[in-house]
């Protein structure tokens, strides 16, 4: 099943645990995702920010992480994207443009698959280096 989009952290743990935090074009967007039984992808570093992230930090998730991780393992619709040689490169040419390391990764895995990112972080969307819908 192709992909269409890239969650970043925050879409992701807002649309698993508090989707009324969505904006109203994520939550059109992931509707329709779900309606056409389509897939979204998660950068493998998500999985890392979630991981670290959760314990009351600016995640605050309203599951418990092994939940989160579950709804991972288990729903069709979320599709875990491994870090790749191809990332890395396109990791080298943003490191100059984003400082947060993870951001960098997660740009970089929309950009290496031709995805669209859908992202809440106003630096990545005004870095212009992928194509963001916030």
């Amino acid at each position: 099943m192709p992909l269409r989009f890239l969650l970043d952290t925050h879409v992701l743990v807002r649309w698993i645990s508090d989707p009324k935090r969505l904006s109203r074009q994520q939550t059109r967007i992931l509707d329709e995702v779900v309606r056409r039984q389509e897939s979204v992808g998660i950068s493998a570093v998500t999985l890392l920010e979630v991981a670290f992230l959760s314990a009351g930090g600016p995640l605050r998730l309203k599951l418990a992480l092994n939940e989160v991780f579950s709804e991972l393992e288990t729903n069709p619709v979320f599709r875990i994207l491994p870090l790749t040689i191809d990332i890395a490169r396109e990791i080298s040419f943003l490191r100059n443009t984003l400082r947060d390391p993870a951001d960098c990764v997660i740009v970089a895995t929309a950009r290496a698959h031709g995805l669209r990112l859908l992202t809440s972080d106003q630096r990545i969307v005004e870095s212009n280096t992928v194509a963001a819908i916030e």
